[in-house]
């Protein structure tokens, strides 16, 4: 009986040292410099929020958060390395929603589990895609587009920033949704497919506001709709899809912060305070603004619930065409 009692000393000694310890680590976070890891190359659309978070987060806490680009795999590489990060919050993700809600469908074997292995922290901002047409298309609204799509007898090609991109399985769910007969072509980045589409070697492509805004100022391509809820204020005049008759069309190219599933969840939401300061600036706020996209910051737990809905919604758009990469 001694001995058990014993025994439930040292327990309850343990665990009320790894209650201190836990505290202490959510107290001092961060402790050093904060690896910020973004799974695409530098300057991509993913950096539109990464930067200015970690700016942030460096100027409010005294702490150097450093942007790692670790580019490959459709984003697998870099998020599979936060994956087997420590759960002491000195590595984060900052990703768009490919490698969380979208690989686990299109590839067969992933390394990672993104809904196990990270743990959601807040969704930083998140843009409408655009579908815009090359000027040589005899199109001027969605209607018109659809008609001269099917004019073409399965004969007409869209352009992607790459396999399983947001760009690629909206465009999947464009054809879904019209009855159309589409080749997807993917390129390796927006900057390729959008310099072919600039070229008029590819006719149409979705993208984000981000990356196809200079060029629609230019009159360099024409929008025909945005997928999002409502109206871009960077486009005013350009209808969504649901206005312009496709209800079933809503997207948007979103970009969330995360961290190792291991990080226990009062350092998540030190973490998660600390990035709202951070969007609520001024600074932060300007980049919405200037980009066109929305500011969607929230708790950790229903950003969780976004993106297991948004695993589901994608898991079967990749199911029904048939998308893989394997």
């Amino acid at each position: 009986m001694r001995l058990f009692s014993h025994q439930g000393k040292q327990l309850a000694f343990a665990f009320a040292a790894s209650v201190i310890s836990v505290s202490a680590l959510a107290q001092n976070w961060p402790t050093g410099n904060v690896t910020v890891v973004v799974p695409w190359p530098p300057g991509g659309p993913s950096d539109i929020a990464a930067r200015p978070l970690s700016k942030g987060l460096t100027q409010n806490l005294g702490q150097s958060f450093v942007i790692d680009n670790r580019a490959g795999g459709g984003g697998n590489i870099g998020t599979a390395a936060v994956t087997r990060a420590a759960g002491d919050g000195q590595t984060l993700l900052v990703t768009s929603s490919a490698p969380i809600v979208i690989n686990p469908s299109l590839y067969k074997k992933l390394p990672f589990d993104p809904l196990k292995d990270l743990a959601p922290v807040t969704n930083l901002l998140r843009a409408p895609l655009v579908l815009v047409a090359h000027p040589s298309v005899p199109a001027k609204n969605l209607k018109e587009l659809m008609a001269h799509i099917q004019s073409k007898g399965g004969q007409f090609s869209y352009a992607s920033s790459g396999n399983g991109t947001p760009q690629h399985l909206t465009g999947e769910l464009f054809a879904s949704a019209a009855k159309l007969q589409m080749t997807h072509v993917p390129y390796k980045g927006s900057a390729p497919a959008i310099s072919d589409l600039l070229g008029g070697h590819i006719p149409m492509m979705f993208d984000s506001t981000i990356a196809i805004m200079p060029h629609i100022k230019s009159g360099k391509v024409k929008p025909i709709a945005v997928s999002g809820s409502k109206r871009s204020p960077l486009l005013p005049d350009v209808p969504t899809f649901a206005e312009a008759g496709l209800p079933a069309i809503e997207s948007y190219a979103w970009y969330g912060l995360f961290a190792p599933a291991k990080t226990p969840k009062n350092v998540i939401a030190k973490i998660n305070a600390e990035a709202q300061k951070v969007m609520k600036s001024p600074e932060f706020q300007k980049v919405l603004t200037d980009t066109g996209t929305e500011y969607v910051g929230d708790t950790p737990e229903n950003f969780g619930k976004f993106v297991q809905a948004e695993s589901l919604k994608w898991s079967k758009v990749v199911k029904d065409s048939g998308a893989t990469v394997d």
